[in-house]
């Protein structure tokens, strides 16, 4: 795998409790290795790494970020690849929010460090543990180049009629509140998958993509770029997710507080933690959700009934935002794995140009799923976001 044309990028996403790294070539895509450690800050934690069909697991200390990205080094070093001779030529950062200035990947300084912790207040679980993950890996890998990017610089692009809230704008502008959505470098990654399928330009693709995970959120992307998308000044917003309710009236938050005296991180958790399909169907695995379904669970049935309701919603209001849709793309989780859900979401949709194949529904993989004669294609596309990361981050170095 190490071929002259190879540039390997160790590419890491940190959590709060977890740190998912993969050494991916840029160029080709191919993963030499990856790897999960877990329960980072508990008396025990596990690390999973893989090579080709290789996977070990053990359990070891890993109190902090710092301690995670030594179980990482020990790791290669022990199972390898070895690091030394992959040729890695950056380390690549996932960051969930860069706020209404880091618009684009960026080649991490002290400064862009500051930048990150300054923009923490709107990303308040997801930034402090991604800005970890790079003070730790700028220790450990000192020699080499870190970029930072983005899951919000695809949106950049957002105009200003979609980015922003009707809201007073003194108060707007001064709590920096828009809308900047997320999940980018999958969209993006997609996206331009997605035009190649269809065998387009990506700056020629109307598409609209759907990234259903555990969090999911709708994009509309107009000749390659993103013009609105559903996840707002947080992913709370937009489409019902694993957890989150996705749109909601803001009344209720006055609501449960007035009438059920509830504080505002008590709302938080419930809106964020308890809601979406376990709040429904008392589930966010959205196969025991279809699992229940087919056994007859009303509850389950109801849940699933507006999770693609909600679905159809976006898939209507994003073919106006575009006028002329190419395709509608699935991916992510739910989005690759789940017939069931791309079915009930484009149900009824055909008076639009949108007719699914039943058959090649079933199927799995890169694969269109709509019928030959149907004027807007249905695609599913498997998403690849260490690849995009990786892409990113040697195009930053190399600029």
């Amino acid at each position: 795998m190490n071929g002259p044309t190879a540039q390997h990028v160790l590419v890491i996403n940190a959590g709060s409790s977890s740190l998912k790294y993969q050494v991916v070539d840029a160029t080709s895509g191919a993963a030499l290795a990856t790897g999960l450690i877990e329960r980072i800050g508990e008396p025990n934690g596990l690390v999973s790494h893989a090579v080709g069909d290789a996977e070990h697991e053990r359990e070891v200390a890993v109190p902090d970020h710092g301690a995670a990205m030594a179980a990482m080094s020990e790791a290669f070093a022990e199972l390898g690849p070895d690091l030394a001779e992959a040729n890695l030529v950056a380390v690549g950062h996932r960051v969930v929010q860069g706020g209404p200035d880091l618009t684009e990947s960026v080649l991490i300084t002290p400064e862009v460090e500051t930048a990150i912790e300054d923009v923490s207040d709107l990303a308040p679980l997801h930034n402090p543990p991604n800005l970890a993950g790079i003070r730790a890996a700028r220790e450990t890998f000192a020699d080499l180049p870190q970029v930072a990017v983005f899951d919000t610089a695809f949106h950049r692009t957002l105009p200003a009629r979609a980015a922003t809230y009707a809201l007073d704008q003194e108060v707007a502008t001064k709590h920096r509140i828009r809308r900047y959505g997320a999940h980018g470098t999958s969209h993006q990654y997609v996206a331009r998958a997605a035009a190649h399928e269809l065998g387009i330009a990506p700056e020629q693709a109307n598409l609209i993509v759907l990234h259903l995970g555990n969090g999911a959120s709708a994009t509309a992307v107009a000749n390659g770029r993103s013009v609105d998308t559903s996840m707002g000044l947080t992913p709370l917003e937009g489409l019902v997710m694993g957890t989150r309710t996705g749109d909601i009236d803001p009344a209720v938050v006055f609501h449960l507080a007035r009438t059920a005296g509830m504080d505002i991180d008590e709302i938080d958790t419930i809106m964020n933690r308890r809601s979406g399909m376990l709040g429904l169907a008392g589930s966010n695995d959205m196969r025991d959700v279809v699992s229940a379904v087919e056994a007859g669970d009303e509850r389950a049935s109801l849940a699933l009934e507006v999770y693609c309701y909600r679905l159809r919603k976006y898939i209507g209001a994003y073919t106006a935002v575009l006028g002329r849709v190419d395709a509608v793309v699935f991916t992510a989780g739910i989005g690759e794995n789940s017939a069931p859900v791309r079915a009930g979401a484009l149900a009824g949709l055909e008076g639009m140009g949108i007719r699914l194949d039943p058959a090649a529904n079933e199927e799995r993989g890169t694969v269109r799923i709509s019928t030959p004669d149907s004027p807007v294609a249905v695609l599913v596309v498997p998403t690849n976001e260490e690849w995009e990361i990786a892409r990113e981050t040697v195009g930053v170095i190399t600029a």
